[in-house]
């Protein structure tokens, strides 16, 4: 039997006219109540009036989704699957702080009507017990999605004690090459400082990238350039949140992030 079921998700996600816009709006499972999520079910309701490619969302919050809805543009949906605390400043300070554990599985997220499932993948916390145990976890998440037919999205990252800069090539190429060959079918992770750069990432990679935005720390102008510049590296697309969903005008900020979306300039065989 193929794998039809997760090729037929994953085209309600992926684009190929131009590049990919998901929106994530899974952060407050970690960092709590930030600017733009007090109101969960109206920014839900709006990501979905704005018509984003995908949304990702934790599976508290799918039912906002589903009252959302109602429009004949139905996002693809993306569900988290798990928590960390490589977030946390204190706990990130040592080794032993860095944990990761599961909140649900894909058969889960496939009963709420998932599209596709999210987990994280951190390398260099300086633990090794910690980062054999993220292998594991994620190289069970993935047998677990091929036999339910879900695509899987590994957000990589470079993360801890033995991390000067997580967006050096080296940690791009190792955490984006180890996530594909445990069978992610997409990769969410950082952009390296320079355009030139990232088109070693991408190309150097065997899955797709969809780049994400981190803090929103600039204007909207800024955000589209950075669009621009994903482009030109030939990622796939780009997973933004708060550079998004806190905008002062989502609706005139999305519209300028899917003309960016539409320079992709690809990589050779992608």
């Amino acid at each position: 039997m193929g794998d039809f079921g997760k090729r037929i998700r994953l085209s309600r996600i992926l684009r190929n006219d131009r590049g990919t816009l998901v929106v994530a709006f899974d952060h407050a499972l970690i960092l709590g109540p930030i600017p733009g999520t007090l109101d969960p079910a109206r920014q839900i309701k709006r990501l979905v009036e704005a018509e984003a490619d995908a949304v990702l969302l934790n599976l508290g919050n799918i039912r906002y989704f589903a009252e959302a809805v109602v429009s004949s543009h139905v996002p693809g949906l993306i569900a988290r699957l798990d928590w960390t605390t490589a977030f946390n400043e204190s706990a990130a300070a040592t080794p032993s702080g860095f944990q990761t554990c599961l909140v649900a599985h894909p058969e889960d997220a496939l009963r709420s009507g998932a599209d596709a499932v999210i987990t994280f993948l951190f390398v260099g916390s300086g633990d090794p017990g910690f980062e054999r145990k993220e292998v594991h976890r994620v190289g069970r998440l993935a047998r677990e999605c091929e036999r339910v037919g879900v695509p899987l999205i590994v957000e990589s990252l470079a993360r801890g004690t033995q991390v000067e800069n997580p967006r050096e090539p080296k940690w791009l190429m190792l955490h984006t090459r180890i996530a594909a060959e445990l069978g992610a079918d997409v990769i969410k992770t950082e952009s390296a400082d320079d355009v030139d750069s990232m088109r070693k990432v991408v190309s150097a990679c065997p899955v797709p990238i969809l780049v994400l935005g981190g803090s929103r720390t600039g204007s909207d102008e800024e955000v589209v350039s950075t669009v621009r510049s994903v482009m030109q590296s030939g990622a796939a697309g780009v997973f933004f949140g708060r550079n998004i969903f806190q905008s002062d005008n989502m609706p005139a900020l999305l519209q300028r992030v899917r003309s960016a979306l539409a320079e992709r300039v690809p990589v050779q065989g992608k």
